[in-house]
């Protein structure tokens, strides 16, 4: 349906006053790109619908009719094609769970059952062509292959030729069938071909392998296709299905769904924030690397907001409900990530494509094929017609047309995971090797990740070990995330732990306590020791100016008299991380970096790899405004990240990297991830993709040559010069051959050096 025809409809709508629905629908039955097309054909024609768009990688349908129309009356629709509309209220997504689970494992059954019985077959007819009971237990084992383990091809080109429509299910269930017909014809009447001097070949194997190939493919389609909604199952798990709030003066527990804004929200240590507010009571630390990718706790005091899915770390505190539902920010991270996921496979589409065109023309050179002749033919017209029709069918398979993408595909992904590269899907391998502009995450993308101790400089050496330990007895009680990488760098020196009274926390300035002597020792920032009054001598000063140029953050530990000890802690970066850009940019590739980090800290790390391009203190929504703006521009954008805020900007790219150390839900958005911590896996998976994807062209190439040489010559071509007709048999050992040579030449892949 056209915009303009959508625009008219609304129009015509509105005339009528009919309030619109704006629904989404999961669908069933659906198994490629034409089907879809259907699905949102027949919508668009239905009386009260305005618009309806398919997802076809989540199998659901957003559709906008007038609210007169029955979700029902969608659904007789639908069925009427040969698929289903799920118009459940509730647990809608949950049984198409149900029914796609179901359906891979109906496939993963019919792939080993058809394999089991193929085997035989095929034996029998490269090595045994000849043993006549060969070709009855070919029969007997041939006709569960085809009509139960492959009967969703016939069925599917049933489907498709009541609509007039053709696919690749068309030309399996076309070229199968009448190599069966043709051998099931033979099987019973051999004296038809001996009496007139010919050979009664059977072509059972050519039937079933083709099957059994392309069952093959479809099992590893819908194995892929299962990862794609974990991802969103992950980040609805961010979560709390319940929530303590404040009513008539007493904490009740109640659904989420039952929160309304402006709510006081209780939240405890460890549990995660339920909905997007601003805090009324309490302080506490909040782990928002969900959100900001940023390692270290971000501490909340009043007034400060906080976010739905981030986890409060320790401390209570009260919340008032801002943004709940859809509104709240992690919500509109999972919108994002479902409707970028929605994208279709670009070869997928093609070979549909060519399919459609493929197989009406091999019909008509077909039926051209058995009039010619049968007009010129002669004296054996009839036969010559009849093996020359075949043949033409016989050569111009699909197979190889079926093989030529996935199978490059199948070694480019295994030849990636030997690298530490898995490949969650196809289209990811397609078009990474367009990819001119690459953006990165900087924290546990370019840096570590994880704050160390990079200086520990002390300012004299008097009772050095004595300060060590109570330096460390101060940090190890303290709550501040950075106090953690002290304890682990004096824990690394096995330092004592001295022992401490009156150990105080000073909000937003550091940690106070007493030794045993009396004295009181103090850690924090230059705020706390201007409070102190403990003065920092111009050497101090010198080298706290040093390290705050290199954007680490400095922490004074002080006795009551003078500062001790002064502490730089920091964000390294990556022993791998300047070679692997330095690799990208020699490929012409532009490198772009953003972090929710500091203006300081960016640049120090940008310096540091060699990156002109960089942004600091950027929101999630940023990454992927910048990404979409890349995309605009004309670039194939490709992102790698590591957290949870590199999510939508992940979704929203070409290409989708992400770190194998980061976490779960960006590796499950992400089409690619990078299982080790080293970037210059990210070259190797550019390289990887360029090498596949010209695998995929070659087989594509050969799969038509072969059919441009192939059916001319199987229709007869050659007999007027020197009376050669093919054989059927050689036709369908040409077909072989030609799956033969695009396995062959994927297998390439597994030796080459990426």
């Amino acid at each position: 349906m056209t915009t303009e025809t959508i625009a008219n409809k609304q129009a015509e709508n509105q005339a009528k006053n009919h309030p619109l629905v704006r629904k989404t629908f999961p669908i069933t039955g659906m198994s490629c790109a034409g089907c879809a097309a259907s699905v949102e054909s027949t919508l668009n024609h239905t009386e009260g619908v305005t618009s309806a768009s398919v997802n076809f990688a989540s199998h659901s349908v957003q559709v906008d009719y007038a609210e007169s129309l029955s979700p029902s009356a969608l659904q007789n629709a639908i069925r009427a094609v040969g698929f289903d509309l799920i118009i459940a209220e509730e647990n809608a997504e949950e049984i198409q769970q149900d029914i796609q689970w179901q359906h891979f494992r109906q496939i993963q059954i019919d792939t080993i059952g058809a394999t089991a019985l193929t085997l035989p077959v095929f034996i029998i007819g490269m090595f045994f062509s000849d043993w006549s009971a060969g070709r009855w237990l070919s029969l007997a084992l041939s006709i569960p292959v085809l009509f139960w383990f492959g009967r969703r091809f016939f069925i599917n080109a049933f489907k498709q030729a009541r609509r007039k429509q053709a696919n690749m299910d068309t030309l399996v269930a076309l070229s199968t069938g009448v190599a069966f017909l043709f051998s099931l014809f033979n099987t019973f009447f051999p004296q038809f071909w001996t009496q007139q001097g010919l050979e009664p070949h059977v072509y059972y194997e050519a039937a079933t392998v083709i099957i059994t190939f392309i069952l093959l493919g479809k099992l590893l389609e819908e194995r892929a296709k299962s990862h794609t909604s974990s991802a969103i199952k992950k980040l609805i798990g961010l979560q709390p299905q319940t929530l303590k709030v404040i009513r008539n003066n007493r904490e009740e527990e109640i659904a989420i769904a039952l929160v309304v804004v402006d709510d006081i929200v209780v939240v405890r240590p460890g549990e995660k924030i339920p909905v997007d507010g601003v805090i009324v009571q309490g302080e506490s630390f909040v782990d928002e690397s969900m959100l900001t990718g940023e390692s270290l706790p971000v501490e909340k005091l009043p007034s400060k907001a906080v976010f739905a899915g981030t986890i409060n770390q320790r401390g209570s505190f009260r919340i008032r409900a801002t943004k709940i539902g859809s509104e709240t920010r992690l919500s509109q991270i999972i919108r994002q990530v479902r409707e970028a996921q929605g994208s279709k496979a670009p070869v997928q589409k093609l070979v549909d494509k060519i399919a459609g065109i493929f197989v009406p023309i091999v019909l008509g050179i077909a039926i051209v094929t058995f009039v010619v002749w049968m007009l010129v033919g002669g004296e054996n017209a009839l036969t010559h017609a009849l093996l020359a029709a075949i043949s033409v069918l016989v050569i111009a398979c699909p197979c190889a047309l079926g093989l030529a993408t996935p199978t490059a595909i199948m070694v480019g992904v295994g030849r990636g995971a030997e690298n530490n590269i898995l490949i969650k899907d196809a289209e990811s391998l397609e078009l990474a090797h367009q990819v001119d502009a690459v953006v990165l995450d900087k924290t546990g993308t370019i840096t570590e990740g994880k704050p160390v101790v990079t200086d520990l400089q002390w300012t004299n050496q008097d009772k050095l070990e004595l300060n060590k330990s109570i330096l460390l007895a101060i940090e190890a009680q303290s709550e501040h995330p950075l106090a953690e990488a002290v304890v682990k760098k004096l824990q690394q020196e096995e330092v004592l732990l001295a022992q401490l009274s009156g150990f105080t926390s000073l909000t937003g300035r550091g940690v106070q306590a007493t030794f045993s002597d009396g004295k009181t020792y103090s850690v924090g920032s230059r705020k706390l020791m201007q409070e102190l009054s403990i003065l920092l001598s111009n050497e101090i000063s010198s080298r706290v100016k040093v390290l705050d140029s290199q954007a680490k953050t400095v922490v004074f530990f002080a006795s009551s008299e003078q500062v001790l000890a002064i502490i730089a802690i920091a964000d390294t970066v990556k022993k791998t991380s300047k070679k692997a850009i330095a690799n990208l940019q020699h490929q012409g590739i532009s490198i772009h970096m953003f972090t929710g980090d500091s203006e300081g800290a960016a640049q120090a790390v940008a310096n540091a790899v060699g990156i002109a391009h960089y942004q600091a203190e950027v929101m999630p929504e940023d990454k992927a405004d910048f990404v979409e703006k890349l995309q605009q521009q004309g670039k194939t954008v490709a992102m790698v990240g590591d957290g949870i805020n590199d999510s939508q900007a992940l979704a929203q790219a070409d290409v989708s990297i992400a770190m194998g150390q980061g976490s779960d839900i960006a590796m499950d958005v992400a089409k690619m991830t990078i299982t080790t911590s080293n970037l210059q896996a990210i070259p190797k998976a550019l390289n990887l993709s360029r090498k596949t994807v010209r695998g995929i062209r070659q087989n594509l190439f050969w799969a038509f040559v072969y059919n441009v040489i192939g059916i001319p010559i199987a229709a007869g071509v050659l007999y007027p010069l020197n009376g050669f007709l093919l054989d059927p048999m050689i036709a369908g050992g040409a077909m072989a051959l030609s799956s033969v040579s695009v396995v062959m030449n994927s297998l390439r892949l597994r030796t080459t050096k990426i």
